[in-house]
């Protein structure tokens, strides 16, 4: 775990707050965490989905990617269907055609399919684990975190591309840091399950930010170390809204 975490470390620029973590190992906040966590994966396959619907693939791939989310959609957000059945939708059925004239698109494609894959995976895992500590699934507000990083997003491409790949990359070594810090302090099982997601997260941050060196094609460290402070405020400033991403309690 450590030589996991190494680089992830590096990367962001301040660790958890104790206070955070005090807050999220409290027995009362165990629902907050897990459905926030729950929403968590389906933002990050939307956000994927994205990503390669606007610019890497024609519009029937793009129209199959959303009807592969879609069951998962109508659960979260307008509690349609059995949970139990979403493990059936897991896999993508249909291959990927990449748009014309987009040099990047079959990495991006790559990456961010499988990327999908594993966040609706880990989705229906924490469905599981809620169901095991009898947490029944209601609706959620998000929090500050990704929206806060996101409003620095500059509008013109592909620049919007590139800082939206390095938020996604501060998004998934954030959640990977936040996993390992609460393992040793929840359940076992609980413990066991984060330690189960901190190499896949580690390889989405890895990806999201080889596809921007790549598309760039120049050095952007100076903008990776900009969205790195704007990540630091917002995790280490004072928050009154607890949520698996949230900066300081209040």
């Amino acid at each position: 775990m450590e030589e996991l975490l190494k680089p992830i470390n590096q990367f962001l620029k301040c660790s958890t707050p104790n206070g955070w973590l005090s807050e999220a190992v409290k027995k009362e906040n165990l629902p907050v965490l897990l459905l926030d966590h729950l929403v968590c994966e389906l933002k990050a396959a939307q956000s994927a989905m994205y990503l390669i619907r606007k610019y890497a693939v024609d519009i029937e791939s793009g129209d199959a990617l959303l009807a592969w989310l879609k069951p998962f959609e109508d659960f979260t957000y307008r509690k349609q269907g059995d949970w139990k059945e979403l493990a059936k939708h897991e896999k993508l059925t249909k291959s990927m055609i990449p748009k014309s004239g987009a040099p990047y698109s079959q990495d991006l494609i790559d990456k961010m399919v499988l990327l999908i894959k594993e966040e609706l995976h880990h989705f229906y895992q924490v469905l599981e684990i809620m169901e095991e500590y009898g947490i029944a699934y209601e609706s959620i507000g998000s929090s500050r975190y990704a929206r806060g990083m996101l409003r620095h997003v500059r509008t013109y491409e592909p620049q919007a591309l590139i800082d939206k790949l390095i938020c996604g990359a501060y998004i998934e070594a954030r959640s990977c840091e936040r996993f390992a810090a609460l393992s040793p302090h929840v359940d076992e099982w609980l413990g066991d399950f984060y330690v189960s997601l901190l190499r896949s997260e580690a390889r989405h941050y890895q990806d999201y930010l080889t596809l921007a060196k790549e598309i760039a094609g120049e050095d952007i460290s100076d903008r990776v170390s900009f969205f790195g402070e704007v990540e630091a405020e917002l995790i280490s400033s004072p928050d009154d809204d607890f949520k698996f991403h949230s900066g300081s309690p209040e």
